[in-house]
């Protein structure tokens, strides 16, 4: 790495071709960023003294043989800066009559030293070919060609002098070589406003600047329009990690191709391609080690799975109601409105190879039965990578009596399938993250509907967690004066049992009010537990109860045990 103070005859060097990587995003800036850049450029001929212009990061290529030059740099930082600065010195030197003066910024060859992404080439390269200044039309409000218009409109040759911009303007100038880690550069990179995902990294890297291969394995799958754009890039929270589902997509793909047994990948590869945050340079290693640097042999692959994926992950499924059928709605519930993300590709892998789909979900609901009876245990997750990728996609796991055998079978029981004793000890005893409770509780309820329920049952993050002995329950609710009984009833009120799902949180003054005005609430608005819970199977009976106390909260937490003991069998 070369760092340092570079004024533009450094940047564009005439011996070398700058590239904007083919399949970048497009150009973004529009007039506010235009005037700023041309009040800066007014500044500096007026002042005539050095201003620096930002950063711009440049990472040699290898020699391409479509280029006469032999200095061919890819720009990772600067993009923007560098096309509009190309655009406002093209209007300029027409405007001024000098059009010979944009020779500055063409190679020794005669070639543009910019060369542009496939969405701004035909118009960038078009106006730097301009010969005289015209106006261009934009039907289709094309930032490049809305570019040149506002220098055209706005450009005062009085303000503007050549040399002194030339001279004056400088960047911060950083020259990497072909071997340096291209994520951690974005990494580094989108620290400071500037988002590349794993996915734009990909796309350069298999398609380069081949458009062919690009429509045929990416355009169609992944930016065919608008709502397509908008699901691939659509954020989520994955452990700690805020990923676009794109990303999601290329790690599971990942995951399930390094279990090829054919393969042969090795133990400290898999460890090291499951890493997140080192995605891209983990599909350049697997490909350069594995497939032989055949980048062209997975995108078929690529393409099925990916096609599989947008039809069935839908993260929408939390503002829905969920249906009571075991299937991939449920299995998205699980996912994304209980943060499972580590089960993505399992069930994607799930999706690609059982055809039948009565086989399929039986085998998801028993993936459900497996997580929430754990779930519901506080049993650990930490193993939850490793079962879901390389003992079960690894083994080949396509049915429910294959996973109930791995299971049997694994030595030390870390992933053991609890038993109905542990799950009503779960239902009994545990404490859980509200999240998980609510969860439970929703999964429980879904199931115990039916068709001619007269309420319909909103999606899963659309309830709140209620307590229905509060918290704060000395202030309303009876007291004991032996400690041991208050540290009792403090823990048993925050089990399954005194718990409760509801559409809108409780008013604070009835939350934390006696039984009965918990229940009816205040006013004329009632807006208590009759209001917002009434209507759900796993609560409406014991809303008739005249007290409510440890030994309530037992009977429902019997009540929904022997309700889940049914819904999630073994």
């Amino acid at each position: 790495m070369d760092a340092g103070k570079k004024t533009i005859g450094d940047i564009f060097n005439r011996t070398r071709i700058l590239e904007i990587p083919f399949f970048q995003r497009s150009y973004v800036w529009d007039e506010k960023q235009w005037e700023r850049m041309l009040e800066d450029m007014e500044n500096v001929c007026f002042a005539n003294r050095p201003y620096f212009l930002g950063s711009v990061i440049l990472k040699q290529q290898d020699t391409s043989t479509n280029y006469k030059v032999g200095d061919i740099r890819t720009v990772i930082d600067g993009q923007q800066r560098l096309t509009t600065l190309n655009i406002l010195f093209k209007v300029f030197c027409l405007k001024t009559s000098q059009n010979h003066l944009f020779d500055t910024f063409k190679t020794y060859y005669g070639d543009i030293s910019l060369k542009h992404n496939h969405n701004d080439i035909e118009s960038f390269e078009k106006i730097l070919n301009l010969n005289e200044l015209e106006e261009l039309k934009n039907d289709n409000n094309d930032r490049i060609i809305s570019a040149y218009n506002f220098f055209r409109n706005n450009l005062n040759i009085e303000k503007i002098n050549f040399d002194r911009i030339l001279s004056n303007v400088l960047f911060v100038g950083i020259d990497l070589n072909k071997d340096e880690d291209e994520q951690q550069i974005f990494d580094t990179i989108n620290s400071l406003g500037v988002t590349l995902s794993t996915a734009e990294l990909l796309k350069n890297y298999f398609f380069n600047r081949d458009i062919e291969s690009y429509n045929k394995f990416w355009k169609d799958i992944f930016e065919k329009d608008e709502e397509i754009k908008n699901y691939w890039d659509r954020k989520i929270f994955a452990g700690r990690l805020e990923r676009t589902f794109i990303d999601l997509f290329f790690f599971s793909f990942l995951q399930i191709k390094i279990q090829e047994k054919e393969l042969k990948v090795t133990t400290e590869d898999k460890i090291e391609f499951s890493k997140v945050e080192q995605l891209f340079e983990s599909y350049k290693k697997f490909i350069k080690n594995y497939l032989n640097n055949d980048k062209n042999s997975i995108l078929t692959e690529i393409k099925d799975y990916a096609f599989i994926f947008k039809e069935n992950f839908d993260y929408d499924i939390i503002q829905k109601e969920l249906t009571s059928n075991s299937g991939i709605d449920r299995i998205n519930a699980i996912i994304f409105g209980l943060d499972n993300s580590t089960l993505i590709p399992y069930v994607l892998y799930i999706l690609k190879n059982v055809e039948d789909e009565n086989s399929r979900n039986e085998l998801f609901e028993f993936i459900e039965t497996f997580i929430m009876r754990r779930m519901v245990i506080r049993a650990n997750t930490k193993n939850y990578n490793q079962l879901f990728t390389d003992r079960l996609i690894n083994n080949k796991i396509l049915s429910k009596e294959d996973f109930v055998k791995l299971l049997e079978g694994q030595e030390g029981k870390v992933n053991f399938l609890p038993s109905n004793m542990d799950l009503k000890n779960g239902f009994d005893n545990e404490i859980l993250i509200n999240k998980q409770s609510a969860g439970i509780l929703y999964f429980i309820e879904s199931k115990l509907r039916n068709s001619k329920h007269s309420t319909e049952l909103k999606g899963i993050s659309q309830y709140s967690l209620e307590h229905l002995m509060p918290k704060k329950w000395e202030n309303n609710w009876r007291t004991f004066s032996n400690q041991e009984e208050t540290i009792k009833r403090n823990r048993k009120l925050l089990t399954l049992g005194n718990l409760a799902i509801i559409t809108q949180p409780l008013n604070a003054s009835i939350r934390d009010a006696d039984w009965k005005t918990k229940k009816e609430g205040k006013g004329s608005k009632k807006e208590g537990l009759n209001k917002y819970a009434s209507s759900l199977e796993i609560l409406n009976q014991f809303l008739n109860l005249d007290e409510w106390n440890e030994e309530r909260i037992e009977e429902r937490a019997e009540f929904l045990f022997e309700k889940a003991k049914e819904i999630w069998k073994i």
